[in-house]
C-alpha cells in the first residue's frame, strides 16, 4: 500500500505509469478497486470517465423521460417526494406538475450533470480539505480521480434505474432494502429508512472508500467505517427529517 501511493505522488513517470485505457479503468473499478486505483492514481486521469459516466446517465434517463411511462413516473416521483416532507398535492398542483413532466428529458440531463461533474468537484474539495489539503499526501487532481472513477458505479445505477423505471412504471428504486421489505406502511421511521439505504449507493461508497485509502495511504477499514457511517448518518438525519415534516399534516 505505501508503495503504490507513493509511486503515485512521484514527479518522474515511469513505464508503470502511462493513464489505462477508459475502458479498463472504468471496467477495473467495478471488478477490481484496489489495484485499479493503484494504477491511475499512479497517472491521475479524471475528466474524461467523468464526462463519459455523466452522459451514459444522462442519457439513459433521458431516454426513458422520453416515454409517457417515464413521464407519468416522475409525477409520481414528485408527489411522493412532497408528501414525505408533509406537502399535500392539490389537483392544480398535480396539474402543474404533468406540465412540467414533458420537460422531464431534460430536467433529467440537468440532474445529471449536479450528480455528475457538480457533486464529483464539491466531493472531492470537501475530501481534499478534510484530509489536509496541499499538506497532505495526496493532491486534488488524485481525490479527483478517485471520486471521478468511482462515479462509474452511479452511473451503472443510473441505467439500471432507467430500464426498472420504464418496466416497473415507477421511478423508486429496485436496489433499496425497502424494496425488499414490501410489508412495512410506507409512512413508518423503518420503511423511510430503509428506503433511504440503497445497495448501489452502498457499493459505490465502499469503491470511494477504497479510493480513498489508497490515495492517502491508511487502512481500507478506516476508510470504510468513514464513508458507510456517514452514509448510515445521511439516512437516519433524512428519515427523522422527513417523519417530522410528514407528521405536521397529520
Amino acid at each position: 500500500m505505501t508503495t503504490a501511493v507513493h509511486s503515485a505522488t512521484a514527479t518522474t513517470p515511469g513505464p508503470h505509469t502511462i493513464p489505462s485505457p477508459l475502458a479498463a479503468r472504468m471496467f477495473g473499478i467495478m471488478r477490481r478497486p484496489r489495484s485499479t486505483f493503484e494504477r491511475v492514481l499512479a497517472a491521475p486521469r479524471w475528466l474524461d470517465v467523468l464526462i463519459v459516466s455523466t452522459i451514459v446517465a444522462a442519457t439513459a434517463r433521458a431516454l426513458v423521460m422520453q416515454t409517457s411511462v417515464g413521464q407519468l413516473a416522475l409525477v409520481d416521483q414528485w408527489e411522493r417526494t412532497a408528501l414525505a416532507f408533509g406537502r399535500v398535492v392539490d389537483d392544480a398542483g398535480y396539474s402543474a406538475l404533468q406540465a412540467w413532466s414533458s420537460r422531464a428529458a431534460l430536467y433529467e440531463v440537468g440532474m445529471a450533470v449536479v450528480n455528475g461533474p457538480v457533486a464529483t468537484i464539491v466531493l472531492a474539495t470537501g475530501i481534499f480539505v478534510i484530509a489536509g489539503g496541499a499538506r497532505a499526501r495526496a493532491s486534488l487532481t488524485q481525490v479527483l480521480t478517485v471520486v471521478a472513477h468511482a462515479s462509474v458505479i452511479l452511473a451503472l445505477r443510473q441505467v439500471v434505474g432507467a430500464a426498472t423505471t420504464y418496466f416497473r412504471e415507477t421511478t423508486a428504486s429496485a436496489t433499496t432494502l425497502g424494496s425488499w421489505f414490501p410489508g412495512f406502511d410506507e409512512a413508518s421511521p423503518v420503511a423511510r429508512f430503509l428506503g433511504a439505504i440503497d445497495l448501489f449507493i452502498v457499493w459505490w461508497a465502499i469503491v470511494l472508500a477504497v479510493g480513498i485509502a489508497t490515495a492517502y495511504g491508511f487502512r481500507v477499514r478506516r476508510g470504510l467505517a468513514f464513508v458507510l457511517g456517514t452514509y448510515v448518518v445521511g439516512a437516519i438525519v433524512m428519515t427523522v427529517v422527513t417523519v417530522a415534516l410528514g407528521g405536521r399534516t397529520q
